[in-house]
């Protein structure tokens, strides 16, 4: 492996292009992109005038990449990513990996065989205050953790047709944005077992029904101490503001909180709370964004192979499973 990998980006996108940019800062070679679109193929090659345009993930894997950033719609994620391994090259993909636990396995498994770094788009894990707050869980700071709170309202949602079919994304405001609190929960309490899962998923303000994606959610996790994080989930809630976002972790020794400031989608502020006192951990700004995209481009640089933590990956997917009924 060389220490600056080449790296072909699969999808540029507003995502795909913030990620690269974000790579590119470690050292990373962009030395070929893949997308449909003229308009996006053109904004990505300012930012690496070098990288050669080709055709789609097999264009991508002809030029001997060392690595695959996808950022494709979500129905393509594991097939891509298992043909990418299987030919030699590490994935950063972005999330969900797989539209269910079976998929998400068979990515794992794919990178365990070929012995390639994988990784998952999963940003939010990487903010400062988030970071501080696990440091506090590790000490043990907070006692124990007997309840959860986790919360992520976009008063938009997607813009793209794929998002509201459930065969292309597999789910939807839980797979688009559950996913993100239900890692933060499991990777902040170090992956406890979820022994019960109960969930309501609505559309349009009725309960779920087939062929329809869910724009709003609530689940309740019982975790092995008997422990309990309740999740909930929209796309355009009428919340008053763009987003309401916030992990809230609370023990026997106090609480601690990571929240967004103001409806912001980007600025976070994270508390440690002592009874009815609260003490401010980090506040903005904090250029969080592209920092799971540059921990994977230096990891690869440096030559790290399969991380057996990857595997962390199909128990969060196997939680979404259990909100959506699938198990």
């Amino acid at each position: 492996m060389t220490s600056r990998p080449r790296v072909g980006f699969l999808g540029v996108g507003w995502i795909g292009r913030h990620r690269m940019e974000a790579m590119l800062a470690t050292g990373v070679v962009a030395a070929a992109i893949a997308d449909p679109s003229d308009e996006m193929a053109a904004e990505a090659l300012k930012l690496a005038p070098d990288a050669k345009r080709v055709e789609g993930l097999e264009g991508l894997l002809a030029e001997q990449l060392d690595g695959i950033v996808i950022a494709t719609p979500s129905a393509l994620h594991a097939e891509q990513s298992i043909q990418a391994l299987r030919a030699g090259a590490a994935v950063f993909c972005q999330k969900p990996l797989g539209r269910t636990a079976a998929e998400t396995q068979a990515v794992v498994e794919a990178a365990r065989a070929a012995d390639r770094l994988l990784a998952v788009d999963l940003s939010y894990r990487f903010t400062e205050g988030m970071r501080r707050i696990r440091a506090l869980l590790e000490e043990g700071a907070l006692g124990q953790i007997y309840a959860v709170d986790l919360v992520f309202h976009n008063a938009y949602g997607p813009d793209k047709a794929w998002f509201y079919d459930p065969e292309l994304s597999g789910g939807g405001c839980v797979m688009d944005l559950g996913v993100h609190l239900v890692d933060l929960a499991l990777l902040a309490l170090d992956f406890p077992k979820v022994v019960q899962v109960n969930s309501d998923l609505l559309s349009g303000g009725a309960p779920l029904a087939q062929g329809q994606v869910e724009d709003y959610a609530v689940a309740n996790l019982t975790l092995e101490n008997g422990a309990s994080a309740r999740l909930a989930c929209s796309w355009r809630l009428p919340a008053g503001c763009e987003a309401v976002i916030s992990a809230a972790f609370y023990g026997t020794q106090g609480g601690a909180a990571l929240r967004n400031v103001g409806g912001s989608f980007y600025d976070f502020t994270a508390e440690r709370f002592h009874g009815t006192s609260a003490e401010t951990l980090t506040s903005p700004p904090d250029a969080w964004g592209g920092r799971a995209a540059a921990d994977w481009a230096e990891r690869l640089g440096r030559g790290e192979r399969f991380d057996p933590a990857a595997a962390r990956l199909v128990d969060v997917a196997r939680v979404l499973d259990r909100i959506y009924g699938r198990t």
